[in-house]
């Protein structure tokens, strides 16, 4: 298993494009800060790779990394298709970005978010005229293959479900477990797994064993601590009521995380979160844990 890291941002990227905070305006001058949205390449087979989440950074992540470059064929691509971890639209709005493919789309997804999608965003009706999305089911329950439905040795996913929060453009849809989902991605071959959650509102005894038997994790680092946004001004709710589970602190993920074996690694930063600066202390409390923060452009293989 061959895992490229895309992105390491919360929605908006950093520097976000109408924010002078901190974070944005060190990115804007150094940039070595800058992150683009949060999202994995998953090889899964030789010249055969599928993307975790369609982000707005689409484009720019595919060209960043050779492995993803079209070829030897005029029309000739390595991007099989891709996985959705939720509807939101940092993650979503990216499969406008593919309406070029040749051979059309093939899209993993849970049910609530294959219908926010379709019915809520339109984006079937956008992308008919140009390419087929083909939507495969993203189970809650057992794995599928990720890729060659015939190949027994090939990577296998499944989804664990982590919050109901909806996107707001879909608030009006029924409730349902599946509307955010962490990835796990075992390989039979190796017996190799990981574990992807970029958002995070609870840590429910399903994530807490998926994460104990895996190699790697990442997870999700949208917030330092729980009153960041309200300190920050963003918003009048804490990073809990906006369905983060903060790093540090009560609660906190870094606590859940220290005592395991896997690799341990954040994503999904948000501008505002100290850790956006290679320099911060908080970088050496996380160390003192054993835990890391990903980057833009690493390669994981487990």
């Amino acid at each position: 298993m061959l895992l490229q890291v895309l992105g390491t941002a919360a929605g908006g990227g950093i520097p976000q494009w109408n924010c002078a905070c901190p974070g944005c305006s060190g990115a804007r001058a150094h940039p070595r800060r800058r992150r683009r949205h949060a999202s994995l390449a998953v090889r899964a087979g030789e010249g055969r790779w599928y993307l975790v989440n369609a982000t707005p950074d689409l484009g720019e992540q595919i060209e960043a990394h050779p492995a993803l470059h079209p070829g030897p064929g005029r029309r000739q691509t390595p991007v099989a298709g891709l996985v959705l971890t939720d509807a939101e639209l940092d993650h979503t709005t990216g499969l406008t970005r593919l309406r070029e493919a040749h051979d059309g789309l093939e899209v993993f997804a849970t049910g609530p978010v294959r219908r926010a999608v379709r019915d809520r965003l339109c984006l079937d009706a956008v992308l008919a005229p140009y390419t087929e999305v083909a939507w495969r089911d993203l189970p809650v329950r057992g794995s599928v293959p990720l890729g060659a439905a015939d190949d027994d040795e090939g990577l296998r996913i499944s989804a664990l479900p982590v919050s109901g929060k909806r996107p707001r453009y879909a608030a009006e849809e029924p409730d349902d477990e599946a509307w955010v989902v962490a990835l796990r991605l075992y390989d039979p071959a190796t017996g190799a797994s990981v574990l992807y959650a970029p958002a995070l509102a609870a840590w429910p005894d399903h994530l807490h064993r998926a994460a104990a038997e895996a190699d790697c994790v990442l997870v999700d680092g949208t917030f330092w601590d729980d009153e960041e946004p309200r300190r920050a001004g963003i918003r009048d709710r804490t990073a809990t009521g906006m369905g983060h589970l903060p790093i540090n602190g009560p609660g906190g993920t870094a606590a859940l995380l220290a005592p395991l074996t896997a690799r341990c690694l954040y994503t999904h930063l948000n501008n505002t979160n100290p850790l956006v600066d290679p320099d911060a202390p908080q970088h050496k409390k996380l160390a003192r844990l054993g835990l890391e923060v990903a980057h833009d452009g690493m390669v994981i293989q487990p």
